[in-house]
């Protein structure tokens, strides 16, 4: 989510706080939804998940063990009761999905009409070689690499000064093969944590495989039923609104998050109380022309995956897009998109995946587009994500679309790279100078002082860029 709090809180000091019970829903809510994926999704220990995944929460919150929650293993539900009522939030694991929020108005009995997929088949992936599968995965470095520096940037990883930036797993890939590997106690190769806003590049990903196939224009109105829907001749001011202005954050619709409101009013809702993601991204009013200003807006992401859903038509052919046309063809088994209890992706935030699949994803955009000598995506969208966003201009020029980019400020870390970025420490650095991608998965909170820049410029060290240099 990486919310940027570059504005005032809506809320006034002093004033009373109308949405306080929205917040207290939302609270409860990202309690359920993080415990129980930790637990179903993850296959954590619920010591852990209390002690790393819910750190970052002010109270209230739950602490085992006590009656605000209750874990239901045969259902693989977890319900944790809101500050101050009698009510619960709900989530419950679905096969090939993750954990979904119920309803204010659902029970455990509404739990078999919640969106599911067929789990992703049982596959010996060390019988498959790299990258589709894990055989050959590792193998002995070239000799330029710098094997002390890259164990020095691993430990400065790992080795933080501060309790509150947790390294779960480090891997740097090097001319295709993983050169180092590393995860703390608790966490292996296997483990599938939150990507948070990680999954913005996901997102992207799969709609330039839309646009490059015809099926999506970037610099067209979006194809969306606004809302609420007005009545008379007159055209919705939005319908200016283009694909390109969402990606770029740039949509100029009002910025419910980037306004310290997505916990209130915002995408929070979708993602922890079980509002719909399509119809709160919907819901908007234009207040700046389109392209004119930068907001982190998750909605604006979920905005151009709802054009995305509008555009495949079918409920099925999106249902089934991202697993065929990406996860499946880079071998990403061990990944789960989430979606909210409307079948709908929450693609702004909540995947599920491991650091080697991240690493698959990022030598897609390494390769620039081609996987296995076939081509999934344009030379001309990898270009797009990684050109700065006009509206960035005076704010470094550090955001493409739903990729981040080297801020202008930064003189240490090669210009070329650019980087996914998810809350509490999700990135995948795409380094093109230095044939190398970095994945670093975490569990920071408080003022997560993790910079992936800093790690890059620590892990190049080790690193030739590719004309020897």
């Amino acid at each position: 989510m990486l919310a940027c709090s570059r504005h005032s809180s809506a809320v006034s000091s002093g004033a009373a706080d109308t949405f306080q019970p929205q917040r207290d829903r939302i609270n409860a809510g990202v309690q359920a939804v993080l415990t129980c994926n930790g637990l179903f999704t993850s296959g954590r220990k619920m010591a852990r998940v209390w002690k790393q995944e819910l750190a970052y929460l002010a109270p209230p919150r739950f602490a085992p063990p006590t009656s605000r929650y209750a874990i239901d293993n045969d259902n693989r539900m977890v319900s944790v009761q809101i500050h101050g009522s009698e009510q619960n939030v709900s989530a419950v694991f679905r096969d090939g999905i993750g954990c979904v929020v119920l309803g204010p108005e659902q029970s455990p009995a509404d739990v078999a009409e919640l969106p599911e997929l067929e789990p992703w088949p049982q596959v010996n992936s060390d019988a498959i070689d790299w990258p589709m599968g894990d055989r050959g995965a590792a193998e002995r470095r070239d000799a330029r690499v710098d094997a002390k520096a890259l164990q020095a940037a691993s430990d400065w990883s790992f080795g933080r000064e501060s309790v509150e930036q947790v390294t779960l797993s480090l891997l740097v890939v090097h001319r295709g093969k993983i050169i180092h590997e590393r995860y703390a106690p608790g966490v292996d190769r296997e483990t599938r944590t939150r990507t948070w806003s990680t999954a913005k590049s996901i997102a992207v990903t799969l709609i330039g495989m839309m646009v490059d196939a015809g099926r999506l224009k970037l610099d067209e109105p979006l194809d969306i039923d606004w809302l609420p829907q007005m009545g008379g001749n007159e055209n919705d001011p939005r319908d200016a609104i283009t694909l390109r202005h969402v990606l770029q954050m740039s949509s100029g619709l009002y910025p419910v998050d980037d306004f310290n409101m997505e916990y209130a009013t915002g995408s929070g809702l979708a993602y922890w109380a079980g509002e719909s993601s399509a119809e709160g991204a919907r819901r908007r009013g234009l207040v700046r022309e389109p392209g004119s200003h930068w907001d982190y807006e998750n909605y604006d992401t979920l905005l151009a995956v709802y054009a995305m859903k509008r555009a495949l038509r079918y409920d099925e052919a999106y249902r089934r897009f991202p697993r065929e046309a990406l996860l499946e063809k880079l071998g990403m088994r061990n990944t789960l998109l989430s979606t909210d209890r409307f079948g709908d992706f929450i693609l702004s935030s909540q995947v599920y995946t491991n650091a080697r699949d991240l690493a698959r994803f990022g030598l897609l955009y390494l390769n620039r587009g081609m996987w296995q000598e076939t081509r999934l995506l344009s030379e001309d969208w990898i270009d797009f994500v990684r050109t700065p966003a006009p509206s960035t201009s005076e704010l470094g020029r550090m955001y493409g679309a739903q990729f981040w980019l080297v801020p202008e400020s930064r003189t240490d870390v090669t210009k070329d790279a650019y980087s996914t970025a998810g809350n509490r420490g999700q990135y995948v650095v795409v380094v093109p100078s230095h044939d190398a991608v970095i994945v670093r998965r975490g569990l920071d909170y408080g003022k997560q002082g993790f910079d992936r820049w800093d790690l890059t410029r620590e892990v190049l060290k080790a690193i030739p860029a590719r004309d020897g240099s």
